[in-house]
C-alpha cells in the first residue's frame, strides 16, 4: 500500500494550474503524463505535510493553505500495489519556481486541462477539483489502461 498526495495550486490572477510533465526520468511510470504535484508520504507525515514538502521539492513554492479536495483509490495501479491518494488544492502560494527535477513545469489554462496527455482518469476527477464539494472515489486501472471509476460526493 502506498499512500500519496496530490496537489493542484491554482493561479486565480492567470485562470491557471501548475501542472508538471513527467519527461525528465527514464524509468518514470507516468513518463509522457501530465500531473499535479505531489508524491509519497515520508514516515510520521500527515497528508497536509507531504503536500507542502513535495510541493517545495518539485517547484520551489511554498504553502500553508490546502484545502482537501478529495480522496482516490487507485487498485493495483502500478501492477503492484493500491495507491491511496489525498487530493488538494491551493490558490494561496508564494516563491519562485525551480527547474524541477521530476519534468517540466507549466502554468496550464484552466480551460485546457483536460486537453494535454493526462492519466484518462484525471479527466474525471480535475473538473470536481474545480466544485464546493468533497469526492472519494476508486480508479481502476490494468497494465496501464483504464478500465473504470466511481466516485461519492460529499
Amino acid at each position: 500500500m502506498k499512500l500519496a498526495t496530490l496537489c493542484y495550486i491554482v493561479d486565480e490572477k492567470q485562470n491557471a494550474t501548475l501542472m508538471l510533465h513527467r519527461v525528465k526520468k527514464d524509468n518514470d511510470y507516468h513518463r509522457g503524463k501530465w500531473n499535479g504535484l505531489g508524491g509519497k508520504f515520508e514516515p510520521g507525515e500527515s497528508p497536509e505535510e507531504c503536500a507542502i514538502r513535495e510541493i517545495k521539492e518539485e517547484c520551489g513554492l511554498t504553502t500553508k493553505n490546502l484545502i482537501l479536495k478529495g480522496f482516490i483509490t487507485f487498485p493495483l495501479f502500478d501492477g503492484k500495489e493500491d495507491w491511496y491518494v489525498f487530493l488538494f488544492t491551493t490558490t494561496e502560494f508564494e516563491g519562485d519556481l525551480i527547474i524541477s527535477k521530476e519534468g517540466d513545469l507549466a502554468w496550464i489554462p484552466n480551460d485546457k486541462l483536460l486537453e494535454i496527455n493526462l492519466w484518462p482518469g484525471d479527466k474525471y476527477f480535475i473538473p470536481w477539483l474545480f466544485e464546493e464539494k468533497f469526492f472519494s472515489a476508486k480508479f481502476t486501472y490494468k497494465n496501464g489502461e483504464f478500465i473504470d471509476y466511481e466516485v461519492h460526493f460529499y
